[in-house]
């Protein structure tokens, strides 16, 4: 098993910025995607507050541009989920559902998942009234 220079754990924002500034040394980071592919942004409509986007983006589509420009520049991206991480010995072991890897970097970018309390209406009114995005409401709902 050959050792990696990077492995990132998560797919969010945080992961795929990780990825794009890694892949640009050269290190060929590893992204190892996890259960939420893409982090809550996937759930997001119109993102008004991203740098770079004046008028806005829907969150799957920002989230597809930040994959697409850290796979341009080598980042390699898997749709797998982490099971455990051994970091008590260098080359730190990542195991997941299907491999194993090595890595002498780790980056854990997992982020948060919203908590829905699973009515059947919660999906279809997101955005319209439901809401999962604290620091947003305030925003969406002044005076409340």
């Amino acid at each position: 098993m050959s050792t990696r220079n990077v492995i990132i754990i998560g797919s969010g924002p945080a992961g795929l910025t990780a990825a794009l500034y890694s892949a640009r040394a050269n290190l060929s980071p590893l992204v190892i995607e996890g259960v939420e592919a893409g982090g809550q942004l996937m759930m997001t409509t119109l993102v008004e507050n991203f740098p770079g986007h004046r008028d806005g983006i829907m969150g799957p589509d920002l989230m597809g541009e930040m994959r697409a420009q850290a796979e341009k520049f080598g980042a390699e991206i898997v749709q797998d989920y982490v099971v455990e991480v051994d970091c008590l010995v260098s080359p730190f072991t990542v195991k997941t559902a299907d491999a194993t890897y090595q890595t002498r970097s780790l980056i854990i970018a997992t982020g948060a998942s919203a908590r829905l309390l699973g009515l059947p209406s919660e999906r279809t009114l997101m955005g319209k009234g439901v809401s999962t995005c604290a620091t947003c409401d305030d925003y969406f709902f002044p005076g409340l």
